[in-house]
């Protein structure tokens, strides 16, 4: 074989493996950052319910997800997954994972992560980041009343359900123990929901403070009235989900 021949060949067999790993990045992620359509399902976040009976010892029920449980579950996610934990890459790779829930006792929260991935990240300039924090808490203010109107709806019709348990002719045992977990799954996801923005507003506060002291601007007191905004509708939520077995949300860090 030719010299020269001998020599392309690495190049090109580089080459190749440039392209395909380019062509596989571009299926795998989804547009601007978001989840793959083949990754969406219905019922993609009906884990949640079996994550959290499972955290605290309780079975998940077996009952088929309602239209407005649904949308519980579609609506908490977003609020349970902690802001800026999805790095360039997983956005390409995989942007989608299941998360433990706070009942899970290896779960230590840490409120300096968020300020310190934000300050650490490469930005553009300082203003960046503000604009970065402000973003971030805007959206869960916009995302506090549809998912706190869902949780109403539900923990209102898991009542009706409760009442209307002792007129259902021959109700089975097991049929009354998957709608006891129904109920259990649904007021578990709702504090898990309420602990997750407690966290943030700390996370928030944290990472405002190191802003303000390595780059003092304006934009930081838009930040705080916002963060305020937030702090306020969580400690006066539309709903307070009791805990199961007196088991209470405990908040760490």
């Amino acid at each position: 074989m030719p010299e020269s021949i001998r020599q392309i060949r690495p190049v090109l067999s580089a080459v190749l493996l440039a392209v395909l790993g380019a062509g596989l990045c571009a299926c795998s992620g989804g547009d601007f950052g978001r989840t793959r359509a083949d990754m969406r399902s219905d019922d993609m976040h009906r884990w949640l319910g079996a994550e959290v009976t499972s955290s605290v010892g309780l079975q998940p029920s077996q009952f088929q997800l309602t239209d407005e449980e649904r949308q519980l579950r579609d609506l908490a996610y977003p609020m349970i997954e902690p802001p800026l934990s999805r790095p360039a890459w997983k956005s390409v790779f995989g942007d989608y994972k299941a998360l433990p829930s706070p009942w899970r006792q290896k779960v230590v929260f840490d409120r300096t992560m968020y300020g310190r991935t934000l300050i650490d990240e490469p930005h553009r300039s300082h203003s960046s980041r503000y604009a970065q924090l402000i973003e971030d808490v805007r959206n869960d203010i916009t995302r506090f009343e549809p998912f706190f109107a869902s949780a109403i709806r539900v923990i209102d019709l898991d009542r009706k359900r409760d009442a209307s348990m002792a007129r259902v002719s021959a109700l089975s045992p097991r049929e009354r123990d998957d709608a006891v977990a129904r109920m259990q799954e649904n007021s578990l996801i709702i504090q898990w929901v309420q602990q997750c923005l407690e966290q943030r507003i700390s996370s928030y506060r944290w990472a405002l403070e190191r802003l303000v002291i390595q780059a003092p601007d304006g934009m930081a007191a838009d930040a705080d009235r916002l963060i305020g905004e937030l702090a306020a509708q969580t400690a006066n939520p539309p709903v307070a989900a009791q805990p199961p077995y007196g088991r209470a949300v405990i908040s760490k860090g």
